[in-house]
């Protein structure tokens, strides 16, 4: 794989590493792009598609790469957010577009990879032309949120605009609470304001999804779980704690997380057994967001193929 490519012919490619937790998306990553083991001149350089990798101090819970993997394989957008700050899907756009541009001008080959399905898809097809959010419109949402709960928040969004509702997961108070703003602000259904089916014209994409069985995918998530906790995950969260961040915090919210303020004072092996529970209930609602992704290809969790993929995408011989 000595060819070589020239800046002009990479400067609208990116490649897009998909699929859900646990299914080996990092390893594969570095068994291919990270220095040492990589072939493809200029390399590479991963711009992280996962929200809660974002978050500072949430290394253990969020299963981000090694350090040593990072000396060898760089990523981009982790560890730019405090755990109480919101990072949004364009505000993710916005940054990955912008990190792809300076990657493609210096003959990099940009890498999104990530388990984040909202953030790839307007990452790939573009933002929705919702209207901005207002503040006003904003604090509103959050006061009703904080007196009467989230369960009247869905209320309200089901009766206009029920099939986004009941897409929109049980713990993911960031997207109801747009929904319900832009149901406020727009007075029509969230859902008319959809992204764009079709790959923005900007870019050349290759979409790979790592696909493994469900009951492989389970079983990598129980072993994941127990290595989290033997690494210390339930001291990462009371350091967090400790540095003032609790349940209400954005990052918090995440799983691997939020069972520890749910079930405080519980055994750990029943916070273990939930983290677990809700790992793979996501890992569920992950594949039927991600296959939907315009132009993806599945393939098996092995270098190989992710090699060869690329290879062909960037007219390698």
């Amino acid at each position: 794989m000595a060819s070589k490519w020239t800046i002009a012919s990479l400067s609208a490619k990116v490649v897009v590493v998909t699929g859900p937790t646990a299914s080996g998306k990092t390893e594969l990553l570095e068994g291919v792009f990270a220095r040492g083991a990589s072939s493809f001149i200029g390399g590479a350089e991963v711009i992280s598609a996962d929200a809660m990798q974002a978050y500072r101090g949430m290394d253990i819970g969020t299963a981000k790469p090694a350090r040593e993997l990072l000396e060898r394989l760089p990523h981009s957008l982790i560890d730019i957010k405090n755990p109480d700050e919101q990072y949004t899907a364009g505000e993710f756009v916005r940054l990955a577009d912008e990190r792809c541009a300076a990657l493609s001008a210096r003959g990099i080959i940009p890498v999104i990879s990530g388990g984040t399905g909202f953030y790839i898809r307007n990452f790939v097809c573009g933002a929705p032309a919702a209207p901005p959010s207002d503040p006003e419109t904003r604090r509103q949402v959050a006061r009703d949120l904080a007196a009467l709960g989230p369960a009247a928040l869905r209320d309200e969004l089901r009766s206009a605009d029920p099939g986004l509702a009941a897409r929109i997961a049980e713990r993911d108070l960031y997207r109801l609470t747009r929904a319900v703003e832009i149901l406020r602000a727009s007075g029509q259904p969230p859902s008319t304001f959809a992204p764009s089916p079709k790959p923005r014209a900007a870019y050349e994409f290759l979409i790979l999804g790592v696909e493994r069985s469900r009951d492989e995918l389970r079983s990598r998530i129980r072993a994941r779980v127990a290595f989290m906790f033997a690494a210390g995950l339930a001291s990462e969260v009371a350091a967090l704690e400790a540095a003032g961040f609790g349940p209400e915090c954005p990052g918090l919210k995440a799983i691997g997380y939020s069972e520890f303020f749910q079930l405080r004072g519980a055994p750990e092996a029943e916070v273990a057994a939930a983290i677990e529970l809700h790992t793979a209930q996501y890992a569920k609602r992950q594949m039927t967001f991600l296959r939907a992704l315009p132009g993806i290809r599945w393939i098996p969790p092995e270098a190989e193929a992710l090699r060869t993929a690329v290879s062909s995408f960037l007219h390698l011989s």
